[in-house]
């Protein structure tokens, strides 16, 4: 919506009509600090877990790993989930998730807008990887073989995506978004975005060199029974 002295809404381009926009009634600062102390108290918990439930022993950066993926978890599941779900009615609801969509996407309008290129990866990313990055977790805690397996396909799926959305907002010329604000434009669209290209990279390494020492011990033992028999 627009009126003569300009836009009453706070999303990019700024010609954008929102008729049905209704503003958060919550604080940016309440938001964030919801968000991140919920993740940090997964962390915790996490962590705790990893010692005590595991099967075996893990490293510092194992649990680490798990604590990344239990975080992944509730924000693909949780977050994402909310998005997937009420995506078409974020502008007007003021449920407290919603509130979270409307102001990350003061970074990034797409979100706001129903675009059907966000909508349909952040689905995908809701219903494969919400629950495999929890199956992940317990896979690790109960010393599956496929753990490795899973941490690979998770960690290259959510590269993949995020490759994409980076891309896709690069070819519209950056215009969902204040380029270049400090909050906007590089906390929530760089920053917390770049996280999902850093961390899953070095998950993607790691299961790669375990699962090519594993196939080398296969194909050892394999070359020792052939000459065996030889």
């Amino acid at each position: 919506m627009t009126t003569n002295s300009g836009p009453v809404h706070p999303y990019w381009p700024r010609h954008l009509k929102l008729d049905n926009f209704v503003p958060n009634d919550l604080p940016t600062w309440n938001i964030l600090v919801g968000l991140f102390s919920i993740s940090g108290f997964l962390i915790v918990v996490m962590w705790l877990l990893s010692s005590r439930v595991s099967v075996a022993p893990l490293g510092i950066w194992r649990r680490l790993a798990l604590c990344w993926f239990a975080v992944c978890a509730f924000i693909h599941l949780v977050i994402e989930g909310w998005f997937s779900v009420y995506h078409d009615i974020l502008l007007e609801d003021q449920a407290v998730l919603s509130q979270l969509w409307k102001e990350y996407s003061k970074g990034d309008s797409r979100y706001i807008l129903n675009d059907g290129f966000i909508v349909s990866m952040e689905t995908v990313t809701a219903v494969l990887w919400g629950p495999l990055s929890l199956w992940v977790v317990i896979a690790f805690l109960r010393q599956q073989p496929y753990r490795f397996i899973l941490q690979l396909v998770i960690s290259v799926g959510q590269i993949y995506g995020d490759v994409l959305y980076f891309l896709t907002e690069l070819r519209d010329g950056f215009q969902h978004g204040e380029l270049g604000h400090p909050l906007y434009f590089w906390f929530y669209f760089v920053i917390l975005n770049g996280i999902w290209l850093v961390v899953p990279a070095i998950l993607v390494l790691d299961a790669i060199k375990h699962l090519a020492h594993a196939q080398s011990m296969l194909d050892s033992k394999v070359m020792k029974t052939k000459s065996k028999h030889n």
